[in-house]
């Protein structure tokens, strides 16, 4: 007996009940609803490498590459599930990604945060701060609870299941985030940062944007926040390893962007041929 066929939105349904546990879910259902004009209607085994070269160009029109690759790596791990996990096709296509070019990290210096945050609404100023301080991720620290920290030991922690790498992160507070902290008490019983009551769910804001042209800085994301702290740190000394630990990162890979910036190791060995140079 041959086995039904299935469509894509099959598959994509599917997917969806089963990356419930991913911290970034929430995100991560836009993509299906932006593919589903493209391949809605479409059985898994008529997907072919044409086919997704064409929503690649589409999606390029308006997209950089290395957005266009997230919804590449999107449909080809419905796929390789379709294939592998739920056994409802035989075959996969070959669906390359991109070539995006390496960008480098960008980070500011202290003085060019200090004009940022100078600029900031106060709601926003205090969240950056503590980003800086701790390097947290932007959903981390907007709905960071009260019940998350403890002032006294100087530490806060983030659960398993609001980290990205789903691994719990322990976070040392250091004397800037403590200053935040104490800052904030009073403002609200459960959670530590609030705009009208509420936790900051959306942090790039119009007064985001705002806060940055005055500040004269161009090209920052808040994420690149937790760039900054981590350049601080790999400048200031902190081994790749503690950083890792630090950030929360599951992988090297992840702190290898940081490990030019890191280079109070190398001056001794920099200095043997000074000898030969004079």
């Amino acid at each position: 007996m041959s086995k039904a066929r299935r469509t894509w939105n099959d598959a994509a349904a599917r997917w969806v009940r089963e990356t419930q546990h991913k911290a970034d879910h929430a995100k991560d259902q836009a993509k299906p609803r932006w593919l589903s004009p493209h391949l809605s209607q479409r059985y898994l085994d008529e997907i072919t490498r044409d086919l997704v070269d064409d929503i690649a160009q589409f999606k390029l029109q308006d997209s950089t590459p290395a957005t266009v690759n997230r919804y590449l790596a999107l449909i080809r791990a419905i796929l390789h599930m379709a294939r592998d996990e739920w056994e409802w096709i035989a075959r996969v296509p070959r669906i390359r990604l991109l070539h995006e070019q390496t960008k480098r990290v960008r980070w500011l210096t202290p003085k060019e945060a200090e004009r940022l945050i100078y600029e900031l609404p106060e709601h926003l100023a205090a969240m950056a701060r503590f980003t800086l301080a701790t390097g947290l991720r932007q959903r981390n620290v907007s709905y960071l609870r009260w019940d998350q920290v403890d002032l006294e030991r100087s530490m806060a922690w983030i659960h398993a299941d609001q980290a990205k790498s789903r691994k719990a992160i322990a976070v040392p507070l250091n004397t800037a985030a403590m200053q935040v902290l104490r800052s904030q008490k009073g403002r609200n019983r459960e959670w530590v940062f609030v705009y009208n009551g509420k936790p900051v769910d959306r942090t790039s804001t119009a007064a985001w944007k705002k806060a940055l042209e005055r500040a004269g800085i161009k090209n920052f994301r808040w994420h690149d926040l937790r760039h900054t702290w981590a350049s601080w740190h790999a400048q200031a000394g902190t081994s790749l390893h503690e950083l890792m630990e630090l950030g929360g990162w599951s992988c090297m890979e992840m702190v290898l962007r940081y490990a030019h910036l890191a280079g109070e190791h190398l001056k001794r060995p920099a200095s043997n041929i000074e000898q030969l140079l004079k």
